[in-house]
């Protein structure tokens, strides 16, 4: 068994006690899960299609600008996440169609294992090729996931006790780190357990340790950038690129938050992910600006409310933090409840595509780069990716309980 499903599935049974208390409750939070897969099924099945007219340029779908279906190559950030929904719906149905569907766009992505110009590797590879071995036990996925790791871990600096996010903007930082950069951790923590070295895990830690140094605010929300000097390790300055301003809790940086420090806590038992990760479940759970299905405008404090765009890639990464989350705490009760209530909004119709539209993007109304004005209120790959792991893990917890 693959090291995130014993994750889940020791969650899961912490999590019973939880779910059995709260069915009463939670009866209006229901959703039919087996017709969303169907209809989700259906919509992957065409967004095949329309990928497939890509296939000689090796090209892997992003989102849609303009009423056009937005490919990227593989050494874009968002190239894992459409071989990892193939992987997930293959482990879904079992028809070995998404199997090969997977392997084939995954192959795409192989020569990524050796850059070290971005953390985002960690996305790129484990979505696709973490996904691949954790279903197939291939042994060549796992020299390349050890080498991914290899290549991410060369981003460290020890003086700062972090992996260095971007390279670019180098006029406006020294030593970005960015809170997106939780996610990576997870691909470290798995070659340490797959490798038996600690070398991996130990930066995993150091990295989690100064981002929960300095990241978040009074409130537990998080900025978005912080810049380090790369000589001394001291903070610069905090920023919130992606955000509406600098001290503005922007909904994706809030979402990964949640998500990295859940997965760091399931590695190392250490309290302090398990308590941080709470207080930002608090944050997003309770924030006054939160709309009532539980999709968070782009930014809780965006300056136009309630006429801002949503963001429905943040409502799904939340949703799947907190089914993992809920084994672990003793808000489970809460946490499902809010997963669920994500998922049925998620799932209705005015978040989830028809078949045969959007290219065949699962979700509406996602939001990019709004300070750029970018996929806006877009479908968008990684909304996608997050909302299909939720209703995995959902899938999951309802056979156990059932």
């Amino acid at each position: 068994m693959s090291y995130l499903k014993i994750g889940l599935k020791v969650s899961f049974i912490v999590l019973f006690s939880f779910v059995l208390f709260s069915c009463q409750t939670s009866m209006s939070n229901k959703f039919n899960l087996e017709k969303t897969l169907v209809k989700t099924e259906a919509q992957l099945n065409y967004q095949c299609e329309v990928v497939d007219k890509f296939n000689k340029n090796e090209l892997l779908p992003r989102s849609i600008d303009k009423n056009e279906v937005v490919m990227v190559p593989s050494n874009d950030w968002t190239s894992g996440f459409f071989p990892g929904e193939l992987w997930m719906m293959f482990e879904l149905t079992g028809d070995a169609k998404w199997k090969e569907r997977a392997i084939k766009y995954t192959e795409y992505l192989e020569n990524e294992q050796f850059n070290e110009s971005t953390h985002d590797v960690g996305f790129m590879m484990y979505c696709s090729y973490g996904n691949g071995y954790q279903i197939t036990g291939n042994q060549k996925y796992k020299a390349i996931l050890i080498q991914t790791a290899k290549s991410l871990a060369s981003r460290y600096n020890s003086k700062v006790k972090s992996i260095r996010s971007w390279d670019h903007s180098e006029d406006l930082y020294t030593f970005p780190v960015i809170i997106d950069n939780m996610m990576n951790m997870e691909l470290l923590l798995w070659a340490s357990k797959e490798t038996g070295d600690p070398y991996y895990k130990n930066i995993a830690i150091n990295h989690t340790n100064t981002t929960l140094k300095n990241h978040f605010r009074s409130d537990n929300s998080s900025y978005h950038v912080v810049d380090y000097s790369s000589e001394t390790g001291e903070v610069i300055k905090k920023v919130t690129n992606q955000g509406y301003a600098d001290e503005t809790a922007w909904a994706r940086g809030q979402a990964w938050g949640l998500y990295g420090f859940t997965v760091m806590f399931r590695a190392t038992k250490d309290e302090a992910y398990l308590d941080q990760a709470e207080r930002i479940a608090e944050f997003i759970l309770t924030h006054k600006n939160m709309p009532e299905d539980k999709i968070p405008y782009w930014d809780f404090d965006a300056p136009k409310l309630p006429n801002e765009p949503r963001d429905a890639s943040a409502a799904a990464i939340i949703a799947s933090g907190l089914l993992e989350l809920g084994g672990y705490s003793k808000n489970g009760k809460e946490y499902l409840d809010a997963a669920n209530t994500i998922l049925k909004s998620l799932s209705s119709k005015d978040y989830l595509n028809k078949k045969g539209t959007a290219f065949g993007f699962l979700l509406a109304h996602s939001t990019g780069n709004w300070p750029r004005n970018s996929e806006i209120d877009e479908p968008i790959v990684y909304a996608d990716y997050y909302y299909l792991e939720a209703l995995n893990r959902k899938k999951r917890l309802n056979a156990m309980l059932y």
